[in-house]
């Protein structure tokens, strides 16, 4: 694959959220619901989706920086040192530096020999070049796309879920740690299977987070209105406000107008290293729905010394 850096179209000292803006725009851009005739597009898509699981974590996106991974997330090799000395023993011994075998990247099925080589002469090898017995190597499965429609209270929760799969499989996943909506993450081997000695392809999986009749998502952060009434906001008092884990108790200074916003700390939704955001919640005053009395004579009064 390319550089991930280059696939999503960002510098390398871009900020998460540049990088998570860049990902969501090539993933709408190339969704494969939006493309179902087009290849080149679903190959976009399964690219810059490659391309967030490195530069949307954290520590692979420093394992990268520092040479310790490929585009793929898999591990460098290494051992090459003195390679022009000629190939040594098992541990690189023999002369002229050696090869190390030993210390190379393992292939996905724990094997040695395939990706050795690969390494050597390049991705043409293991893409189509001749297998153990001069056999031709079959083609990878093709990947297949999922949606998963969750809850604001399951991605809080961090629910495990049962997926459906167009192959006819049924496997369980949990909602990641600082999803967003519309982001889709690649299940390695969940896809077609493969022809003989090959590899299954991946699935795609769209999350896509369900409206919530009293919140609103920003980031990791969420926003939410809360009645307050009259009394309360002009003498003060304690309020229950409402989360996603359960109501909890707020208190309310004197003379608190509509539109004045608190923040809860801490109850929002997690994020990738594992905190979590805030709530932050909205007044709006409530009159009585019945005529009060004494409440429009004080606000006549009110008017009237206003008006002197």
């Amino acid at each position: 694959m390319r550089n991930p850096y280059d696939v999503l179209g960002v510098a390398k000292g871009a900020s998460e959220a540049e990088i998570k803006k860049a990902y969501r725009k090539l993933a709408k851009d190339f969704h494969p619901d939006r493309n179902k005739n087009d290849v080149k597009a679903k190959d976009r898509f399964a690219e810059a989706n490659s391309a967030y699981e490195i530069l949307g974590d954290a520590e692979k996106r420093k394992q990268f920086d520092r040479g310790e991974i490929d585009a793929e997330g898999r591990p460098r090799a290494s051992g090459f040192e003195g390679f022009g000395g000629g190939f040594g023993g098992g541990r690189g011994g023999g002369g002229g530096g050696g090869f190390d075998f030993e210390n190379m990247a393992r292939s996905r099925q724990g094997g040695m020999g395939e990706d050795i080589f690969s390494h050597i002469f390049g991705e043409a090898f293991r893409a189509g070049g001749a297998g153990p017995g001069g056999q031709r190597q079959a083609a990878k499965g093709e990947d297949v796309a999922a949606e998963l429609s969750v809850t604001l209270e399951q991605v809080a929760s961090e629910e495990k879920l049962r997926l459906y799969l167009p192959t006819g499989r049924e496997v369980d996943v949990v909602i990641p740690r600082g999803v967003v909506d519309g982001q889709t993450i690649r299940l390695r081997g969940l896809g077609q299977a493969g022809g003989p000695r090959s590899e299954p392809g991946d699935a795609l999986l769209t999350i896509r987070i369900r409206p919530h009749p009293r919140f609103t998502v920003d980031g990791a952060d969420l926003r939410t209105t809360v009645d307050v009434p009259l009394e309360d906001a002009v003498l003060g008092g304690t309020i229950r406000v409402p989360t996603l884990t359960g109501a909890v108790e707020m208190k309310m200074p004197p003379m608190t107008s509509s539109g004045r916003t608190f923040r809860l700390r801490g109850k929002g939704l997690p994020r990738k290293d594992g905190s979590l955001g805030d709530l932050f919640a909205t007044t709006a005053i409530v009159l009585p729905e019945d005529e009060d009395a004494a409440l429009m004579e004080f606000a006549r009064a009110r008017r009237a010394a206003k008006a002197a």
